[in-house]
């Protein structure tokens, strides 16, 4: 973390006045940010050493972030969207001592019974910054199966991965960052906050936006881009799809101060990468996983290959052993909390390629791969990224193991419901093989579930950023009869 409080220090003193990040509630200069985080840093080194930080997106948040690393704390960052088991699980897991929170967030924390203090961290006057090595951080991902698990990154990975990615993607003092992903998911907290002050840039924080994305609502971004006009950004698929749509239902485009727009968290269809870009939006595909530090992969600028993932961060060992992406390098996890120190190199789980120009291809998960009644293998992916192309489908999820055909879960996009509302179950069923057309026979979803986002988000079928839970499909859509819509 050295490096990235050096270079703040020296933007505080020589462009002091410059704004360093802003939100609905004001801006921060450069001065004033890390007096902020400076002054919470001191208050920090009192308290124990593991603190949950637990606020909405915003200034708040990222003066408690970084104060954390100034202190050298391991700070367990807790999504606002949680519920009461999950925030409960989560403190007792990781043993969390204190808990940062805001005024919004104070009654929540009161009822957990935990220590916690509220993040009113006032200005002082800059010094030579007072850094305690050992800052860490544990991020919880939901995985596939079971209960959340704790991943550890506590031997420099944020702030390697952080310089990684500035020259990966160009970073310079002369961007702009709008953040609409919560700040939980570790991608998010590296992209908003730690690659801006690293370089110098400036970061806006939607909170609205954050927050209504963790709720599962992804509308309203075409306004927000408009109004910030930022230079980089980074989103999900689901919300790329919500973004494009709203620009193609107003005859608009994207606003023309993008240059890099970051996509990943799970893989992007082609025709929706290359519809993005026609509406003015510079998709760069990626891929990464919490126990790599989040970023693996990404398309450069100048070298980008759609329907790849790019290449590999410099630095970064990327190998295929047989047929499974395999990592080593600086950004890999140090383990699971409570489960002991990682094994090298890391072997991710995801099946892939790598082309003879070092492009990787993801082609899903070794562990989800269905096998029909008929002994057919297939790539749920593979089909979702089919079905995904769709401006209408938001999200899915396809599911058949030892059955005789395949059952697609639909999540229809906001502009689409009532599409859905009115159609037959030929009409859908049309719509997926109009999707699957390239796929065989035997991949081609016969049946169907349509959920609602919200119904997806209550009943725990969604992973923080998007993805369903594999597991809890069987279950969870068993009472629900295949082409009964609940929206």
């Amino acid at each position: 973390m050295r490096p990235l409080f050096e270079a703040m220090h020296r933007d505080a003193v020589t462009h002091g006045d410059v704004i360093a990040v802003r939100d609905d509630q004001g801006v921060l200069s450069r001065r004033d940010f890390l007096g902020r985080v400076e002054s919470l840093a001191h208050v920090l080194k009192g308290h124990p050493r593991v603190i949950g930080l637990f606020a909405p997106n915003g200034r708040d948040w990222a003066i408690a972030q970084l104060a954390g690393a100034l202190a050298g704390k391991i700070v367990v960052p807790l999504p606002t969207f949680f519920s009461e088991a999950q925030l409960g699980h989560i403190a007792r897991d990781a043993a969390i001592e204190t808990i940062l929170a805001t005024q919004a967030t104070w009654p929540r924390v009161l009822r957990s019974g935990l220590p916690s203090l509220i993040i009113e961290a006032q200005s002082m006057e800059l010094g030579a910054f007072d850094l305690i090595e050992g800052f860490g951080q544990v991020i919880y991902t939901s995985g596939s199966t079971g209960r959340p698990k704790g991943v550890r990154h506590e031997s420099g990975q944020i702030a390697w991965s952080a310089q990684a990615l500035a020259e990966a993607i160009g970073a310079s003092a002369r961007d702009v960052y709008l953040s609409v992903l919560p700040l939980p998911l570790l991608l998010e907290t590296i992209c908003a906050l730690f690659v801006p002050q690293l370089v110098g840039a400036l970061t806006h924080f939607d909170t609205a936006v954050a927050e209504a994305v963790g709720r599962g609502s992804a509308s309203g971004l075409a306004q927000a881009f408009e109004t910030q006009r930022p230079t980089t950004s980074v989103l999900v698929p689901q919300l790329l799809k919500a973004w494009v749509g709203e620009l193609a239902s107003t005859n608009r485009t994207a606003p023309t101060s993008l240059r890099f727009v970051a996509v990943g968290g799970a893989p992007v269809a082609t025709q929706l990468a290359e519809t993005a870009r026609s509406y003015g939006i510079p998709v760069h595909e990626g891929y990464g996983l919490s126990e790599c530090c989040s970023v693996v992969a990404v398309n450069r600028t100048d070298a980008r290959r759609p329907g790849t993932a790019g290449r590999p961060l410099t630095g970064l060992s990327v190998t295929i052993e047989d047929g499974e992406i395999v990592v080593d390098g600086p950004a890999l996890t140090d383990g699971y909390l409570n489960q002991g120190q990682a094994e090298r190199p890391w072997r991710t789980g995801d099946l892939g390629a790598i082309d003879a120009d070092g492009f990787l291809s993801v082609h899903g998960r070794k562990d989800s791969l269905i096998v029909t009644a008929y002994g057919r293998n297939i790539s749920p992916e593979w089909v979702e990224t089919m079905l995904l192309a769709d401006l209408r489908i938001a999200l899915c999820a396809v599911f058949g193991h030892g059955e005789a055909h395949l059952t697609a879960v639909l999540i229809p996009s906001q502009s689409a419901a009532p599409w859905f509302a009115e159609a037959s179950r030929a009409d859908v069923l049309g719509l997926i093989a109009e999707c699957c057309a390239e796929a065989p026979a035997y991949a081609v979803p016969q049946d169907f579930i349509l959920l609602s986002q919200a119904d997806a988000v209550r009943d725990h079928l969604l992973t923080a950023n998007g993805r369903f839970v594999r597991s809890r499909l069987p279950t969870l859509v068993a009472a629900k009869s295949p082409a009964a819509s609940v929206l």
